[in-house]
């Protein structure tokens, strides 16, 4: 989630202009910073300073799993990455990675004898960042983590708070290889340029991914044995599996992850943009003496309906990569606690039913459209996205880019919405 080495790259590159003025979600009306928090991490916090909430034993794993418990979070979604490209990137290395952990509203991220990191969905700021220290024996501290955003409110997100997932040559250490490039991941990423400097459990067939290997350069070429690390289900011979909590990194969970997060980053900079924009149109219809209106006209109105269409090309899986011929097959532990909580229509049918034979999921619709980040969208973007939504579910024939979707997807996503959010039907 951290990627402290890297910014520190890209910032030499930028303009003066850009390196010296405030982010625009630093800015009024948002002051993303200076703005209280409240989300389920600010309320855990409250309850920890009032003592109606503390982590049960001492060690770091106790502690971990109590945060992770308090917010929902389930361990069997671990992932590991060994790459440095966090905030305790000395920490990190192949032989001691990473772990995060994440459920649909909240990411935890954790090295041993490290921090605690926390990212979560907030209604107003969009995402906040906190850390903890498991090993303070006097009492544990939720802090919000204003160093995060010098990556994760920077270029990697398009300048606004949000989450990244990325992909790099690693070398024997964990050290990116910079000069052969990196990937930004989403579910629209070429898979075999997927999960460089990270660990990977699972069969992917013919599949020649980047994870569980190093790299090392050749002029300015990577190389790397990409067969070494294919199909594996056993992660013992890289490091000590027992100093965390599961001794796996299910390639299933790294695909719902990389989806997850470009899908939460859509939502966050959709909602505070527009925020910013239709607050400045109501404070210029007020210097004019016109009457104030909730509803967007001139630029906010254009980024409502831009920020509509980025997010509704990902809702619905636009360009998704293809998955290799054999498949993807993942472990049970991943897959059942990622569907505990599915959402069904009278068919037993949900967004969450995976498919991994030539894409991630049956219904290509995400079931994002659940999260608390979607459902805290500003009403006219919200409004927006659901228009939309009935007009590639409803519509003869989906517009040019939802050609992806035919009659019988698009019938079957339209019938487990309406059995489960029904609210969006209001807009079709």
């Amino acid at each position: 989630m951290h990627h402290r080495g890297i910014w520190l790259a890209l910032a030499l590159a930028l303009p003066g202009a850009r390196a010296q003025s405030p982010a625009e979600y630093e800015q009024p009306p948002l002051q993303y910073s200076a703005s209280p928090a409240s989300n389920a991490v600010s309320v855990l916090q409250a309850r920890l300073a009032a003592g109606e909430w503390s982590p049960t034993g001492a060690s770091e794993h106790d502690r971990l799993r109590a945060v992770l418990d308090a917010l929902g979070v389930p361990v069997e979604s671990q992932v590991l990455v060994f790459s440095k490209t966090s905030l305790q990137r000395d920490r990190i290395g192949p032989r001691r990675p990473r772990a995060i952990y994440f459920s649909e509203d909240c990411y935890v991220g954790w090295v041993p004898g490290g921090l605690i990191e926390v990212a979560v969905t907030d209604p107003a700021l969009g995402v906040v960042f906190y850390r903890v220290d498991p090993r303070e024996r006097a009492g544990m501290r939720i802090e919000r983590d204003p160093d995060c955003l010098s990556c994760h409110g920077a270029a990697l997100t398009r300048y606004w708070p949000g989450l990244i997932v990325r992909s790099v040559f690693p070398d024997a250490s964990g050290e990116p290889l910079t000069a052969a490039g990196s990937f930004l991941i989403g579910h629209e990423s070429p898979l075999a340029e997927r999960w460089g400097g990270w660990y990977v459990t699972g069969q992917s067939g013919s599949l020649r991914h980047m994870g569980n290997v190093t790299a090392r350069l050749a002029g300015r070429d990577a190389v790397m044995d990409r067969a070494a690390g294919a199909n594996l289900t056993d992660l013992s011979r890289f490091f000590p599996v027992a100093d965390y909590l599961r001794p796996d990194s299910d390639i299933v969970a790294l695909l719902v992850l990389e989806h997850q997060t470009s899908m939460m980053n859509r939502l966050v900079t959709g909602a505070l943009r527009v925020r910013k924009w239709l607050t400045y149109q109501q404070n210029l219809q007020r210097e004019r003496g016109e009457p104030v209106s909730a509803e967007p006209v001139g630029t906010a109105r254009r980024v409502v309906e831009s920020e509509a269409r980025r997010i509704l090309e990902y809702l619905l899986f636009g360009d998704e990569a293809a998955f290799p011929p054999e498949g993807i097959r993942g472990g049970s532990a991943f897959a059942e606690a990622f569907r505990r909580h599915r959402r069904t229509d009278a068919h037993g049918r949900s967004l969450k039913d995976f498919d991994l034979r030539t894409r991630l999921f049956t219904w290509r619709c995400s079931y994002m459209i659940y999260s608390q980040a979607f459902d805290a969208l500003p009403p006219a973007l919200y409004a927006a996205v659901a228009r939309g939504l009935g007009e590639v579910l409803c519509g003869a024939e989906p517009p040019p880019a939802f050609r992806h979707l035919a009659a019988e997807e698009r019938a079957g996503i339209r019938e487990i919405l309406a059995a489960t959010k029904p609210d969006l039907t209001r807009f079709w």
